[in-house]
Order: structure tokens, then C-alpha cells, then sequence
């Protein structure tokens, strides 16, 4: 090895970032072994390299009993220049790809949790590889968005999980399904997030479809849910675009437990909650038109809400709370009660479907929880008989219910029948045959 080897040697390794020293040391043990190979080479031998010339000696070794060595000469092979052309080669190679992994694994170790971007190298159902410049991360089809696609060459972002040494040097594994995901897009975006103003209290994500986050201020002047979603929403629009399209919910986060359930349900309008710390539960009521909207699809909303909030929650209309369900069909509305279990009750519900929407009579929603028994349950059956047949006497039928309103457990049907018109006092009532 020559003056000009030798200059190379060291202009790599400083390209590289490897210490010229590191290449000699591994390139002097590479030679011992190759000398071994010689005939008649020494069992035991060492190798040394003039750092000035590029001179390389070989010195074969006798050693006793207890390996000390008691004898040693220049036995380098005539033809040795060769050999150690054909090691040195390898050896760099070998040298530099373990320094590259070396490099990369001290680039990468410790930066669990930050985001980086890479463009997609190969993506299938198992995995995706993305360069990120100086290394490749990995990332395992189960930290995909579902139905996510990855095509090559695309620029993304994902969020780094492990970096772990292996035999074949430094994995990288990279998310883009965790719920820490979002955190590092919306750091990305929001300012004041970096800068401590705001912070994300919670995230409840199913990535792919929607994902609900709990913002606090620590600033009082700054309102925490309009930093993160921007001038006309150009910051979570950004974080959206990255989803490709996962809807994203912004609500803020209460120390008072009620307020924050009721505001985890966002969007829709929570009229009552309910908190039962043994069960680490809450019974939450919403009005009738928002009950589906609270539920969210397949479940959706009141599933992240109750993650968000770390409670089980039963979300109930205000009829169901009050023991009503209200069911429309058409033009004609029934108030049904425990039909199921109590046929009095459904008896004063087919009351109430049985009067043509023409009538005029407005039958409050009341009526359909009226408890009928006896006398009063008969009177039922014979008044939902007349108006089907349009036989009965009106002004009868009248001051039959105005009798029966003295009861108790039919007030509410005798409130119906005083609400229909007396047919004239009697002079128009209609004359059987």
C-alpha cells in the first residue's frame, strides 16, 4: 500500500465520517486472517501498517503454554501486496456499510415521537418502506390508515415508533395510524402548541374515519379550539388533507366532568348528564332530533367521546328518558310506551293513531304514557271504536270522557276527548237511521 493509498484511505473515511484509524485496525486483522491461508504460514501472526509509507509487515508469532509469545519474525509472503489489495478492498466495503449503520442508528436513536416525511419505495399488504434521505424506515401494514393508499413515490408523513439495532443494521418503524400522529400534525401547524400556550389534553382516534381531540389553553386570552382550527380552518385543513380526509373534531377541554362529556359529544347538543363514579359511567340526554347525531355512525361518536373521557356512556332522547319513544310514520304520530310488556299501554297509543290528522285535535305526547286499568281500559277500546266507525255520538263520547277524567290513571286520555269539538251542543250531532 503506497503514500496514495494512503490518501484515499483517510479521504474516505473522513466522506464517510469514519475514523481513518478504525479502517487500519479492521484492514490489519482482515491480513491476519489472509496470511493464515498462505502455506506455511505461522499459527499465531500480527500485522502492521505504516501509517507514513503504507508499508505492510507481517510478523509470525510462537507462543508457550499460557500464550505468551516467545518468539516472533518478519514472515510477510512474497506475494502479499496482492492479497492485501484483494482484503483491503472487502474490508472497506465491509467497514463503511457497518460505519453507515452505525451512523444511521445514532442519527435515529432517541427520536421516538417525531415526525419525519419520506417518499414511498415500496408499498403491499405486509409493508411499506419510505426513504427518508439518509436511512429507510418501515412501517407495518397495522400502523397503516386503513384503506390508505401508498403509492410509489409519494411524499408522506408519519410518526416514528422504534428505532431499534438488528443484525442487519438500524430499523426504523413508523406509524401512521397512532393517536400520537395527529399530535405531531397539529404541532406542525399550531404555533402556539410548541410554544406551550395551548395543549392537547386527550386523543381518541379510529384512523381512517374520525378522530376527536381535547384542547386546553394555558394562556386566557388565547381560545384554544379556534388556534387549532385556523383562519377559515386552514390549519385542521392541512392536518385533514395529510389524512386524506379523516374527519377531525376539536373540542375543549373542562376540569368539570359533566361540561367535558357534554362537549366530547360534539356536535350534537347535550341537554343532561348524568355522573355514576362507581360505575365510571354517564347517562347523557339529548333531545329526540339529536339522539342519532349524538350515537354517530355505527356508534362512532359516543365510542371516541367515551374514550375521550375515559366513561362508559349511555346516551338517551328525552322521551326515552321519561320512558317515551316516539315514532313517526306519515302523516300520523304515536306515542308507544312499553308495548312490549304492558297492552294497556299500547291500547292508549292505537287512541292516539286512530284520529285522522283532519280533525283538528291536537292529542299532546302525554298520552301515550297514560296507565289504563279496569273500566278506564274498556272506555279506551269503545272510544277508538267510535272514531274509526264514525257511528258514535260526539257530544257522548264527550261527556263520557269528562266523566272518566276524574280518575287518575286516565287524565290524559280525558284531555284528548275534552280538546275534540262538542258537535254544536248536541243540535248537530248526528241521528242514528
Amino acid at each position: 500500500m503506497d503514500n496514495n493509498m494512503m490518501d484515499a484511505l483517510e479521504l474516505l473515511a473522513r466522506d464517510q465520517g469514519v475514523s481513518p484509524d478504525t479502517i487500519l485496525d479492521a484492514l490489519a486483522n482482515a491480513l491476519v486472517s489472509a496470511y493464515k491461508r498462505t502455506p506455511g504460514a505461522a499459527e499465531e501472526a500480527r500485522v502492521t501498517i505504516d501509517t507514513d509509507s503504507g508499508v505492510m509487515t507481517v510478523y509470525g508469532q510462537e507462543l508457550d503454554e499460557d500464550g505468551v509469545v516467545v518468539r516472533e519474525w518478519e514472515d510477510t509472503p512474497d506475494d502479499f501486496g496482492r492479497i492485501a489489495a484483494q482484503t483491503a478492498k472487502q474490508v472497506i466495503k465491509q467497514r463503511l456499510r457497518d460505519a453507515k449503520r452505525e451512523q444511521v442508528f445514532d442519527l435515529y436513536d432517541g427520536r421516538e415521537g417525531d415526525l419525519v416525511t419520506g417518499i414511498v419505495q415500496q408499498s403491499d399488504h405486509r409493508f411499506a418502506i419510505l426513504d427518508l434521505g439518509n436511512a429507510e424506515a418501515i412501517m407495518p401494514s397495522s400502523e397503516r390508515i386503513p384503506y390508505e393508499r401508498l403509492e410509489r413515490n409519494n411524499r408522506v408523513k408519519a410518526y416514528i415508533l422504534e428505532v431499534r439495532q438488528e443484525g442487519k443494521g438500524p430499523q426504523i418503524v413508523v406509524s401512521r395510524s397512532h393517536p400520537e400522529f395527529i399530535r405531531s400534525l397539529f404541532e406542525l401547524e399550531v404555533p402556539e402548541l410548541v410554544d406551550g400556550d395551548i395543549e392537547i389534553k386527550v386523543i381518541a382516534r379510529e384512523a381512517g374515519h374520525r378522530t376527536k381531540i381535547a384542547v386546553a389553553s394555558n394562556d386566557p386570552n388565547v381560545d384554544p379550539v379556534g388556534a387549532c382550527v385556523g383562519a377559515r380552518g386552514s390549519r385542521v385543513r392541512q392536518v385533514v388533507n395529510e389524512l386524506r380526509g379523516e374527519k377531525v373534531d376539536i373540542v375543549e377541554w373542562r376540569e368539570d366532568l359533566p361540561a367535558f362529556i357534554a362537549e366530547a359529544l360534539s356536535p350534537a347538543r347535550v341537554k343532561e348528564v348524568r355522573i355514576d363514579e362507581e360505575e365510571v359511567s354517564a347517562i347523557v340526554i339529548v333531545p329526540d332530533h339529536q339522539l342519532s347525531l349524538a350515537i354517530g355512525k355505527e356508534g362512532q361518536n359516543a365510542r371516541l367521546a367515551a374514550r375521550l373521557t375515559g366513561h362508559r356512556i349511555d346516551i338517551r332522547s328525552e322521551s326515552q328518558d321519561l320512558g317515551l319513544d316516539v315514532v313517526v310514520q306519515g302523516d300520523e304520530t304515536a306515542v308507544a310506551t312499553e308495548a312490549e310488556t304492558d297492552p294497556t299501554a299500547a291500547e292508549s297509543a292505537d287512541i292516539k293513531a286512530a284520529v285522522p290528522a283532519d280533525e283538528g285535535v291536537d292529542v299532546p305526547e302525554e298520552a301515550g304514557d297514560a296507565e289504563t286499568s279496569g273500566d278506564g281500559a274498556a272506555e279506551s277500546d269503545d272510544t277508538a271504536e267510535s272514531v274509526e266507525d264514525g257511528n258514535a255520538d260526539t257530544g257522548e263520547a264527550s261527556a263520557e270522557s269528562s266523566a272518566d277524567a276524574e280518575t287518575d290513571d286516565v287524565v290524559d286520555v280525558a284531555e284528548v276527548s275534552d280538546e275534540s269539538p262538542k258537535a254544536d251542543d248536541e243540535d248537530d250531532a248526528p241521528t242514528e237511521g
